[in-house]
Parts: structure tokens; C-alpha cells; sequence
């Protein structure tokens, strides 16, 4: 019986099927292979350059949409930005690239775009760094209590005029013949009508701020706008009214009582005693008006030759007020002359002028007790009396 497996075909035939060489490839499927390793390359380097493209392509409209800005909050380096007056946010960031606290304007205009609100910013010099973010700028120039460099001058309570002009030109930088020559036209300060076009007393003491532009008349009629709006605050012309005073004496008490007392409960005491002499027409007698008189200060006490000096501001000779102010009083002298304190006294006396202690007397007697008490300090502490 023969094998079915082996039926139709020699045993020797499939041994050397097995065993035979492999086929060699023709020339035509050679050349097929290669075309197709050629077309593989060259897809991929098609593919490669197109990413490629694509890459570059996007970066540059990227670049294109992309608003240029530093990233650094803290910056690099201080700088001083001056801001002119009338500048615009456009001129502002055009200025703040040139000198580098920018990127570009492009980032200045964004963050001008997510501002809350509209963003003021005022004339001045500002504290600045290099490099800022937009917005980091931004702020700064919005917050001019922080970055903006002020220019301030302070008069004091009680200077006299002399003094106030001398704290002026030293503060403000501007020479003091300037500010002479300002006064002697008076009419351009915005003084009230009832001054007399005499400054005296009315350039009220305060911290004022300065501009770039700032000269001495428009420093000057600052100083008597504040007075201004100060004297309207306390009722100053409708008290002197109610009193049947001219503003302007109500104006030369309150010179009077900041040259005199320092202590804030006895300004009305002192307005109310020399209310209470002038209605008695008793003279003044005021230390504080013969050191005006002479062009003395620093001084608590007179001699009996300055005090027999004729000048209309000696109040031991004239009766009555003094010609005009003889000192720039404040807000609580002016509030004081305006409301004096109920009572009957006629003098005071500084018993301790290192305190400050006044004390009060409705008679001679009394009185007299107190110089005794201002006396005995003055020889505890030689040279200051």
C-alpha cells in the first residue's frame, strides 16, 4: 500500500526544493526597491522641511501678534521720569521706552487697556527703575504719593515776614530778591480785600508743594489761597462781624496770640484778654509788639529803652492794636481770635516758658504775683529771658 503523502510526488524532489539556493532578484526589482527608498526619502525630508517651515512660520507670527513687555516687577536700575504738564498717556509711553523703563508701547497702551478705570497720571518727576513690566510703570505713575519726587517748602507758625521770605528762598531755591520784588506787588497775590495789600500775617504757614515751574509769585499767592481757604473754614469775616471787628484785627490778635502762647488751651484765654483791655482802653502792653517794633526776636523780655521806643507797634507807648500783624499766625491762633473765651481777665503771664504754663489774672495784685513766678524762672535759667 503506498503512502498517500508521498502520492503524485518524489521524496526526492522536496529535499532539494529545501536545499536549492534562493532565487537572485532581477535588475527590474532592484531598481523597484530603490525608487521606493528614493520616494521614502524624500517624503521625509518634505515632511522634516515642512515642520520645519511650520516652526519657523508660527514663531514669526507669533512674534508679529505678541505684545514685547519685561517680566522683571523689580527692574534693573533707578531712573528719574519727568512727566510735563499737559503730557499725554501716548506722549508718557513713548517717553518711557526711550529711556528704558519699557519694552514698548505696545505693552504701555495694554496695560493702560486693563487699567481699572482711567488712569490719571499727574506733571512731576517720578522714582523709576529700568525695565519694568508696562504695568508695573503704570502704577507707579498712578500712585504719585509713593513715586512722585516732591518739591515742598514749610514756613512756620509766627515767622514774621523777613523770616517767611528767608524760609522761602532757602526751601524753594529761588533768590530772596525774587520774592521782594513779588511782594512789592501786592495786588498780584490774591490777597483778601481786607488785608491793605500788606502781606503781613495773610502768607499762610503751612508745607507747601513746588513745580518745575514754580517762581516766587506763584509760591507767594499759594501761601495766601491757603490763607483764603482757611479763613473761610473757621468763619473768620462773619465772626469779626459778630464781635463788631474788622477781619484784619481779628487777623493782628491771632499774630499776637502765636507770638505770645504756644499751649492750644490758652490761645482763646489770651484773645479774650486783650478784647477785654481794648474795650477798657487799657494799652496792650505786649513784649512780643516792642520786639517787632525794634526788629528783635528769640527775646521774651524788652528794656525800658525799647519799650519807650515811638514806632506805632509798640503797644507800651500806642494805644490800641498795632498797625498790622507782627507775626504769620496759623489755623488755631485764627480759630482762637475768632472765638475768644469766656471771662473777666486782664493780663497773663508765661510763669514757665520751657512748659509753656500761662497763667491768667483779673487784678494787679494778682498779676504782679505771677511776674514774680516768671522772674524767678528767668534767674533759675540765665540768658533766656
Amino acid at each position: 500500500m503506498s503512502d498517500p503523502a508521498n502520492d503524485g510526488q518524489d521524496s526526492s524532489d522536496v529535499t532539494s526544493l529545501l536545499d536549492q539556493e534562493p532565487e537572485q532578484r532581477t535588475k527590474t526589482a532592484l531598481k523597484s526597491g530603490r525608487g521606493c527608498l528614493a520616494a521614502l526619502v524624500a517624503l521625509a525630508i518634505l515632511v522634516a522641511g515642512g515642520y520645519f517651515a511650520w516652526q519657523k512660520g508660527s514663531a514669526y507670527v507669533t512674534n508679529l501678534f505678541a505684545t514685547p513687555d519685561y517680566t522683571n516687577a523689580k527692574g534693573v536700575k533707578n531712573i528719574t521720569v519727568k512727566v510735563p504738564d499737559g503730557a499725554t498717556l501716548t506722549s508718557i509711553g513713548i517717553q518711557l521706552q526711550k529711556q528704558d523703563v519699557i519694552k514698548s508701547t505696545k505693552a504701555f497702551k495694554k496695560a493702560i487697556d486693563d487699567y481699572d478705570g482711567q488712569p490719571t497720571v499727574q506733571a512731576g518727576s517720578y522714582k523709576m527703575r529700568t525695565e519694568l513690566p508696562a504695568s508695573v510703570a503704570l502704577k507707579r505713575l498712578t500712585t504719585p504719593q509713593k513715586y512722585r519726587i516732591r518739591r515742598q517748602v514749610q514756613v512756620l507758625e509766627g515767622q514774621r515776614l523777613s523770616q517767611q521770605i528767608a524760609a522761602l528762598a532757602k526751601g524753594t531755591k529761588i533768590p530772596a530778591k525774587k520774592f521782594q520784588a513779588a511782594l512789592k506787588k501786592p495786588r498780584s497775590l490774591g490777597l483778601p480785600s481786607y488785608a491793605k495789600n500788606r502781606p503781613e500775617g495773610f502768607l499762610f504757614p503751612d508745607t507747601y508743594e513746588l513745580t518745575d515751574h514754580s517762581t516766587a509769585t506763584s509760591v507767594l499767592r499759594q501761601m495766601t489761597s491757603r490763607f483764603g481757604t482757611v479763613s473761610d473754614q473757621i468763619h473768620l469775616t462773619s465772626r469779626a462781624a459778630a464781635m463788631k471787628k474788622s477781619p484784619y484785627d481779628v487777623v493782628i490778635v491771632a499774630s499776637i496770640i502765636e507770638a505770645e502762647v504756644n499751649r492750644p488751651e490758652d490761645r482763646p484765654k489770651v484773645a479774650r484778654v486783650i478784647y477785654n483791655r481794648l474795650a477798657k482802653g487799657m494799652k496792650l502792653q505786649l513784649d512780643s509788639t516792642v520786639l517787632y517794633a525794634v526788629h528783635k526776636s528769640g527775646k521774651l523780655t524788652t528794656t525800658d529803652d525799647e519799650r519807650a521806643n515811638k514806632s506805632p507797634y509798640n503797644t507800651y507807648v500806642h494805644a490800641g492794636l498795632p498797625p498790622g500783624p507782627i507775626s504769620s499766625p496759623g489755623k488755631n491762633a485764627l480759630q482762637a481770635a475768632a472765638n475768644p473765651a469766656q471771662g473777666d481777665w486782664l493780663y497773663w503771664v508765661a510763669v514757665n516758658p520751657d512748659t509753656g504754663e500761662t497763667k491768667f489774672a483779673r487784678t494787679k495784685a494778682e498779676h504782679d504775683k505771677y511776674v514774680a513766678e516768671f522772674q524767678k524762672w528767668c534767674q533759675q535759667h540765665k540768658g533766656k529771658c
